[in-house]
């Protein structure tokens, strides 16, 4: 069987449902003002180069070959530079998922948009709709921001793929949406490679020679009864020593940590799927219904049937996903 860690199970949920994915050219001065309401939003540098002002005060560069994650709802610019925004300028605004908004994502998503059809700077804009639990898991990991360097020859890629969706062809939204999809998750993978100490505990714990054949086997297989024994096993160390250097890098015991993992999964698949209670607590670890509503009881605060029954209006109006 093929091993499966926690970065990959967030990320295999990845998938653009409505979301507003579009290719801006732009010639300076320029304001974009993003206020969709977005939990995530993408932007990837083709050439040129801005400054993102975040919700925050706080300001970043970004340069050609960089790709940023904004991991906020409230509004936040991009601009060619500071100054711009009190002065005479041309602006833009991503709102589409608001209420009143004027735009769908639809209308926006896949074209190409801005004042210069040669201008010194081109993007790829990708904002995401929240789609699901796995992606809330998904946000709490990562940092308000963040940027990564791709280099010139993915932008030069990029570029391609959305000067070739613009043009409204047959299948353009749906490779608009996957474009969007590879390279969040290429990005996101590069970040928690780099991330070192920012990274979360369980994703160092993959790094550490100890821990990471007892966390690979543990995510390959989260409904076996696992114990500490079992888990300084497959590590090759014993009890003892299992046990003290997971809660040293992953700042839990062994069994809370699997625990945790366990009532995350349990409340994705409850937000997530039609599945029977029955069903899901077997595939988390739980050899009967019972146990397992005891015990998210416990550590979630309402039983299973309570928590599926107020995500139940949110799931209904998730919209269906493009080109899934």
């Amino acid at each position: 069987m093929a091993s499966v860690d926690p970065l990959s199970t967030l990320l295999s949920g990845i998938r653009a449902e409505g979301s507003v994915v579009s290719h801006a050219v732009l010639e300076a001065p320029w304001t974009i003002r993003f206020a969709d309401g977005a939990p995530l939003t993408m932007v990837s540098v083709l050439r040129g180069g801005g400054t993102l002002l975040l919700p925050d005060g706080a300001e970043q560069a970004v340069g050609v070959g960089d790709t940023a994650i904004v991991r906020s709802p409230d509004t936040f610019h991009l601009v060619d530079q500071p100054a711009t925004l009190d002065r005479p300028h041309i602006e833009y605004e991503i709102a589409c998922f608001a209420a009143d908004a004027e735009c769908t994502a639809q209308d926006l998503g896949g074209i190409r948009w801005g004042n210069e059809p040669d201008g010194a700077t081109a993007l790829i804009v990708g904002a995401y709709r929240a789609s699901g639990h796995r992606h809330e898991r998904l946000l709490r990991a990562l940092p308000p921001v963040l940027v990564i360097n791709e280099g010139t020859e993915v932008c030069a890629w990029l570029e391609t793929a959305a000067a070739d969706a613009a043009l409204r062809s047959a299948g353009s939204q749906a490779l608009m949406d996957r474009l969007l999809d590879w390279a969040l998750v290429c990005t996101l993978r590069t970040w928690f490679d780099r991330a070192g100490s920012e990274a979360p505990e369980w994703y160092r714990g993959l790094a550490d020679p100890v821990l990471a054949p007892a966390l690979e086997a543990f995510h390959a297989r989260p409904s076996k009864g696992w114990t500490v024994e079992a888990l300084a096993t497959k590590s090759g160390v014993s009890r003892a020593l299992f046990a003290k250097r997971f809660t040293e890098v992953m700042g839990r015991p062994p069994l809370t940590y699997l625990t945790e993992c366990r009532m995350d999964e349990a409340e994705a698949l409850l937000s997530d799927t039609d599945s029977s209670i029955a069903l899901i607590a077997k595939s988390v670890g739980y050899a009967d219904a019972f146990g397992f509503s005891a015990a998210f009881k416990r550590h979630r605060g309402v039983s299973p049937s309570a928590f599926r029954a107020a995500t139940a209006p949110e799931r209904a109006l998730r919209p269906f996903p493009l080109g899934s």
